[in-house]
């Protein structure tokens, strides 16, 4: 059996070797986290839009100048949880554009000087090594920043109706329809910003028999309105 001596002088080993882990590991962020951010190289571009009462009421969207983007939609009160996000190389060289139109948002300033109803805070936020700049306004006459805004909202319309196909196809085959129909609204809208995400899905349902044939024809329908380019 070991002796008290041994035994205190393990221990104090031991605490010392944690202290100097502690020691080493970087402040801030859980070590996931810090690997993510730097497992993105080049800028990132944030979007963020809070709105209280509104459904959501928290948006935010990361786009990387390389890599795959995010997307966390939820309640105030829940833990963020961000989705993985398709962003095409052609979508994302437009978003850096119009950025880059906007001097990065280096001392930008986009809010009207004069009183209108509460639209939500959005918050642009431009990141690139030690370099960040953001600015946050409730509504814009800004044209660059007006097509930027058109951009992320479309990407958080998209996001909100792949969700619910896919979860209709998932559940609720016979709301599929439904769905689709609120789909082919929003692709005439140009409400979402890159209808093509779409194209596997609607292939899917077009081509199972399991989903009824209204829908089906629908899913058809919506195929060759994306390819033709949205009209």
């Amino acid at each position: 059996m070991e002796s008290r001596r041994a035994t205190a002088l393990r221990y104090r080993a031991f605490l010392c070797l944690a202290l100097l882990a502690a020691a080493a590991a970087p402040f801030g962020a859980p070590a996931t986290a810090q690997s993510a951010r730097g497992a993105t190289n080049g800028a990132v571009i944030m979007f963020r839009k809070v709105f209280k009462s509104s459904s959501p009421e928290f948006t935010e969207i990361h786009v990387p100048e390389n890599g795959h983007g995010t997307c966390d939609q939820r309640s105030l009160d829940e833990e963020p949880d961000p989705q993985a996000m398709e962003i095409s190389q052609a979508l994302r060289g437009r978003i850096f554009a119009l950025a880059g139109e906007l001097h990065n948002f280096r001392g930008l300033s986009l809010d009207v000087k004069r009183r209108i109803a509460n639209l939500g805070e959005k918050t642009f936020r431009y990141e690139k090594g030690g370099e960040v700049n953001e600015v946050k306004f409730n509504y814009t006459l800004n044209s660059k920043a007006n097509q930027l805004l058109q951009i992320f909202e479309g990407l958080v319309r998209e996001q909100e109706d792949l969700a619910v196909l896919q979860r209709r196809m998932k559940y609720d085959r016979l709301g599929v329809n439904e769905a689709l129909v609120q789909l082919d609204d929003d692709v005439r809208h140009q409400a979402v910003a890159q209808p093509e995400r779409f194209l596997p899905l609607l292939e899917q349902i077009a081509g199972d028999s399991k989903f009824l044939e209204i829908a089906r024809q629908k899913a058809r329908a919506l195929v060759d309105t994306i390819r033709a380019g949205g009209h």
